[in-house]
């Protein structure tokens, strides 16, 4: 049985982090994957090697001096390498990537050297031998994964070595040439490894202690959650919560492969699960999450209209404008769709001019002040009374509600609120649904 772990930024972000993935590493033989970021900030106010290595590809294409930018770059590789006292001959790997440097160099490739030179780092440090991204993940030309080839050639490579390191957020296409994930793709590296060689578990280690319930910027000291399902946590990641690259569970939840949430700072805590199916039933509420800055449109029909036939006018009208529809709540005479403010600013007047002109409608309003709140947690069907003590929550605390959305399996509840209200629902949720 092996164990996938893949370290974020934070985990391996100088030599001291170095030591503790190797300390969690050798903790159980089980773990004989290892997938890494780049070098994430040292402290505060630190920058991450990717974020420089994006300034220096801006500095490069718009012909601005850059030898700052890289002196800082080569600094923190080569810090790595004496504290540790490696024998990776890193000077000549930056060498070579410096004599690339132009106006020309491709984005995906010099920012990936990030992984690149840090796997390479972790590799020797750990006495594993180092994988080359591009020669496992392998992309089609249309940007989607191969997930045949890749599952083929990752699992050949796990045979062949026995323990490896492979750097996240990369692979290549057909013709060699590095194609990168979206910002955070080692989280699906890390997922597609796990896939590829049917882990026991795939580890996500990272700089908090699971999946919090509510977001640490607005409720202080939130606690985590011991179990989550991959329903409730795209539910969560849907309504703005920010735990893994949403791509990152397919691959595993097809197989039913456990991702475990942990921190490397603190490896005696037990994290977070999430899987197909939890055991826990001692948490009701799993996830506080939601966003600001949406837009109801209330639609009321005359009241001879049928009301399909005028959900679907309206929904063609919105189509029409490539605008994306969040919920659509209703009552008898009148229904409402509610959009991202964003996606429906440029817009608004037209779509407002279009549905008026519709025969079957009689008013429509627009309310440009709306946040989305949902409560999240599996275990709410079994206990009588959720949403009802959710609504005298924010009852309580001055909070109007505006909208409500609630799916017949009860994973979750959202509220529609206004903006200013946002941090305080979440903060009186919180403190009145959390053990």
């Amino acid at each position: 049985m092996v164990i996938v772990a893949k370290f974020g930024g934070s985990s391996v972000a100088n030599s001291q982090q170095f030591k503790k993935v190797k300390d969690i590493v050798f903790s159980d033989p089980h773990r004989r994957v290892v997938v890494a970021s780049a070098l994430g900030k040292k402290e505060k106010g630190d920058s991450k090697i990717t974020d420089l290595l994006y300034l220096l590809h801006a500095h490069l294409k718009y012909n601005v001096p850059y030898n700052q930018v890289w002196e800082m770059i080569t600094n923190r590789f080569n810090k790595v390498k004496e504290d540790l006292s490696l024998t990776l001959n890193i000077k000549e790997e930056l060498d070579k990537l410096e004599k690339e440097l132009s106006k020309d160099i491709s984005i995906d490739y010099l920012v990936s050297r990030g992984e690149y030179l840090t796997s390479k780092l972790m590799a020797e440090y750990l006495g594993f031998t180092f994988v080359d991204a591009s020669e496992i993940i392998k992309f089609n030309f249309d940007g989607t994964v191969n997930q045949e080839q890749t599952y083929k050639l990752t699992l050949e490579s796990f045979e062949k070595y026995g323990k490896v390191v492979i750097p996240g957020f990369y692979g290549a296409y057909p013709n060699g040439s590095i194609k990168t994930f979206s910002r955070g793709g080692s989280d699906i590296t890390g997922a597609l490894v796990a896939s590829s060689i049917n882990a026991k578990e795939y580890e996500n280690w990272t700089d908090v202690s699971g999946v919090l319930i509510a977001d640490p910027r607005i409720v202080a000291n939130a606690k985590a959650t011991k179990e989550i399902s991959y329903s409730e946590l795209r539910e969560l990641s849907y309504m703005g919560a920010s735990v893994l690259h949403e791509e990152t569970i397919f691959p595993v939840q097809d197989l039913n492969i456990p991702i475990h949430i942990k921190n490397t700072n603190r490896p005696e805590d037990f994290g977070t699960i999430i899987a197909n199916e939890c055991t826990d039933c001692s948490q009701i509420v799993t996830g506080i999450s939601g966003k600001k800055q949406f837009t109801s449109f209330t639609i009321t029909k005359k009241q001879n209209v049928s009301k399909t036939k005028i959900v679907i006018e309206t929904l063609k009208i919105f189509d029409k404008y490539k605008v994306n529809i969040e919920h659509i709540p209703s009552s008898i005479d009148s229904f409402s769709v509610v959009v991202s403010s964003n996606d429906v600013s440029k817009f608004l007047y037209d779509i407002v001019s279009d549905i008026d002109k519709l025969e079957s409608v009689e008013s429509i309003s627009v309310d440009n002040d709306i946040a989305l709140v949902a409560v999240v947690g599996r275990n709410m069907i079994t206990k009588p009374g959720i949403s009802g003590k959710i609504f005298g929550i924010l009852g309580d605390n001055g909070i109007n509600i505006k909208m409500i959305a609630q799916g017949s399996h009860e994973i979750s509840i959202i509220v529609g609120i206004s903006n200013n209200d946002f941090e305080k629902a979440i903060i009186a949720l919180y403190n009145n649904t959390v053990n």
